[in-house]
């Protein structure tokens, strides 16, 4: 009895082990792009922050990628009254979960949080997001080539267009959107890139830091070096 349930408790770690490996797309860099984090915090606001909020994030952490406040006021701060306010959405988790089925998570740091031995959480979200294809036998007509029965709908099927799954499991285009398809890739990019940096906001400072330090290090070792050399030099 005990190896049976043994058995039973690990037939669906031996199945997902055994399954083909997912591929994801490699995610194009915007880190230093601050045109496209702007238009990626743009595409977030409008399509992301109805259902996902961002709590950890502050809407003047936008300041540190070329915004002002009166341009966050103006354009972005649809969900708060004052620009040091976190991305928080008026809906509730248990509104949520009855609409839904499960609360939307938080995207602060979904993009760290997705980074696995497949690759990067920006390489699973820039696939996940171009990978909606139609369903009619999912509660919202749609499922996604990478996240199998998601609840999400495809919030962004207007500008990508239907996709669907043939029987070599590939995607297909067949009603086009309000985008062409390297205009939509482009502009998931650009979201991809916007969740990736709000994951870390000081991400190319410290990296930049890390440089400075190193090459401080690097001076400080010669230096020390001679030094060593000087109090060592009657015994050597």
């Amino acid at each position: 009895m005990k190896k049976l349930l043994t058995a039973i408790l690990f037939v669906p770690v031996l199945a997902f082990a055994a399954g083909a490996e997912l591929h994801l797309d490699r995610a194009p860099d915007r880190a230093n792009d601050t045109a496209a984090l702007q238009n990626g915090a743009k595409i977030f606001v409008n399509y992301c922050l109805n259902c996902h909020s961002a709590s950890y994030m502050r809407y003047n952490r936008l300041k540190d990628i070329g915004l002002s406040d009166p341009q966050i006021r103006e354009n972005l701060l649809f969900t708060a009254d004052k620009v040091g306010e976190p991305m928080k959405i008026a809906m509730q988790r248990a509104e949520a979960k009855a609409w839904f089925g499960v609360a939307p998570p938080d995207l602060t740091i979904i993009a760290r949080a997705r980074a696995s031995e497949s690759g990067s959480g920006a390489d699973w979200l820039y696939t996940y997001l171009r990978g909606f294809y139609r369903d009619e036998s999912r509660p919202t007509g749609w499922n996604n080539a990478v996240f199998a029965n998601v609840g999400m709908p495809h919030v962004l099927w207007e500008l990508q267009g239907d996709q669907l799954m043939g029987e070599d499991h590939k995607l297909t285009l067949a009603k086009p959107g309000k985008l062409k398809p390297q205009e939509f890739d482009a502009l998931v990019g650009d979201l991809v890139g916007y969740l990736k940096y709000m994951g870390e906001p000081v991400a190319e400072f410290r990296k930049q830091l890390g440089v400075i330090v190193l090459i401080f290090l690097a001076v400080i070792f010669v230096f020390a070096y001679a030094l060593k050399r000087e109090y060592w030099k009657d015994i050597h």
